[in-house]
Parts: C-alpha cells; structure tokens; sequence
C-alpha cells in the first residue's frame, strides 16, 4: 500500500483545467450542518487557492437547478450526514449526469446506515461486534441479553451523535429512547474495550492509521469537535506488520460495501489484540483538525494536495 508521489505543477494545471466550474456542496439541513460547513469552507479555500473554479453551494429543496442555471461541471460533496452522505444527493446528481466526488449511491447509503453495513460486514466474513437492531420497546430485552455495557448507536446519523454507553437496563431504555429523537432505529453494539483507530482511505489506498485517545466514556462529540484532551496518535503506535494488517481489513470493509474515491474506516482492538470494524465515513470531516487531513500530513500528502486528489474522483464520473 504505498502512497503516491505529488503530482508535478504541469500535471496539476492540467487537472485544474479538467475540473472546469466545480459547486462545493457544503452545510445541508443535517444534524452535521455546522460541521459540514467548516468541512466545507476548508475545502472551497483549498482548491481556490490552487486555481480551481470552485464556489460554494448550500443545498436546500432548489439545488438540482440552482446547479443546472450555474452550469457546474462537477459537484464537491462536503455534506455529512442524512441528505449529502447517504445516497440522496448522489443519486440526484447521477440523475443529472453530474459527476462528483466520493462513493457512489450504494455505497454511500449502505455506509450511512451502521446496521445494514454490518451486516454486510458479516456476511463478508469480515469482524464486527454483535449487535441488535433496536425498532421500538420490545427489542430492548434482545440487546440486554448481548450483555452489558452497550454501546448506542442511531442509526443513520454521524459524528457520534445520539450515541451513548450503557451498563444497566435502565440506562439501555433511557438511552433508547434518547437516541429515537434522532432515528426511528437505533443500534445496540457489544461494548468493545480496547483502543480505537481510524484508517483513511483514499483512492484505493490506506493512509497511515490514526490511534485515538480520549478520558472520555468514548469518541463522543464532545471529544470530537470541543475537547482539549483528545489525543491523536500517528504514528499509531502498532509495529508495521500490525498496521499493516489493519490498513488492508479498512480497505477490504470499505470496498466490501460498495464504497470508493474516498473516506474512513473507524476500528477498534480489543485486549487480546482482535479487530472489530465500528463504521464507514463516505464524507468525513475536511478541516485542518481533522482526521483524514491528519493521516495525510502523515503520508506527506497537504490539505491542499489532499483537496485535489479528492476532486480527481470526481473525474471518473465524467
């Protein structure tokens, strides 16, 4: 799995004149709006300093002709979440004939839903931890029996929101229903205790792993995107053979369910060492501070680099 020299300033201006006027779709109505607005407003900067025609465009119900009137040739998806990661606008754009970034309309949905994912997962053979799929009341006494603590998950939803760790079945019903506020399907996960990785893909490449630290209960929100004291290690810590291994298993997962172009694979040891897969992110987090950034400065690959070679997927759409 080597990663790919930089292109050379002649074979960059070629690809800026190839790219033509690129919307970089950037905020959607989402639960991840402001995330994907910073995502967005990073990667706009990015490829306009390079040259690139590249404007902003925050979908709302008039975005399939708000794109047709200012003639784009190209779509930059920065959406995360319901509506920009999960096969809708992708299939719009398909429609279209537009091409753009990242996973296609398979992928992007089975990636957006953590409980169909796993199952495809599981029916790979590839390791994920056991689960029960949470459709109302009834099903809490199925998840309680998979033995606690649990992990809670909504189903269609990212940056681990409505998520939560459970060790009693009280704290199973409150967090239940807590998380039904965002999806009517919540997922209850086996609780994994060992250290958390993430493996950005790009292209058909895995990028150095990425090992996360938090005294959090978990990678929650709030040790996303407020805290101070997580902690990012990269390199991972693990010898070359063990990442290795591991960078091969995200890039088979993402394959696995029709994802391309683009993304993360989050992961997790357990303490004899044993791999299960967490999820897919189809359009991960793009500011400095984030994570497929940060495991691209660490194959030499800058924000800017990193920018083009998402927007070359594009190219294959074409």
């Amino acid at each position: 799995m080597t990663i790919e020299t930089t292109p050379s300033a002649a074979a960059t201006t070629d690809r800026i004149r190839a790219f033509g006027k690129v919307a970089v779709l950037l905020g959607g109505r989402a639960a991840e709006r402001e995330i994907s607005l910073k995502s967005g407003r990073a990667v706009l900067a990015a490829l306009q300093r390079q040259g690139v025609d590249a404007h902003p465009l925050d979908p709302d119900a008039t975005v399939l002709a708000q794109l047709r009137a200012g003639g784009y040739d190209r779509a930059f998806i920065v959406l995360h979440g319901r509506g920009g990661e999960d096969g809708q606008i992708q299939g719009a754009l398909e429609t279209m004939g537009l091409p753009y970034t990242g996973s296609g309309v398979l992928g992007s949905a089975l990636g957006m839903d953590k409980y169909r994912c796993k199952l495809a997962w599981a029916g790979c053979g590839l390791p994920t931890a056991e689960s029960v799929l949470l459709r109302g009341e009834a099903d809490l006494p199925a998840a309680a029996a998979l033995g606690f603590p649990l992990m809670i998950k909504p189903v269609h939803e990212g940056s681990s929101i409505g998520m939560a760790r459970v060790e009693t079945v009280d704290a199973l019903e409150q967090a239940w229903r807590s998380a039904s506020e965002f999806d009517d399907l919540v997922l209850a996960e086996r609780w994994i205790q060992g250290a958390e990785y993430t493996c950005a893909i790009l292209g058909r490449e895995a990028l150095p792993l990425i090992r996360l630290e938090t005294p959090n209960a978990f990678y929650d929100f709030e040790a996303k995107y407020q805290a101070n004291s997580t902690l990012y290690h990269c390199p991972c810590g693990l010898d070359a053979t063990a990442e290795s291994r591991l960078r091969q298993l995200s890039l088979d997962a993402f394959e696995a369910v029709g994802a391309s172009g683009w993304g993360r694979v989050d992961l997790m040891l357990d303490g004899t060492g044993r791999p299960f897969l967490l999820e897919i992110n189809t359009v991960p987090g793009m500011t400095d501070h984030s994570l497929v950034p940060m495991a691209a400065r660490a194959a030499g690959i800058d924000f800017d680099a990193l920018a083009l070679r998402i927007l070359d997927t594009s190219l294959s759409r074409g």
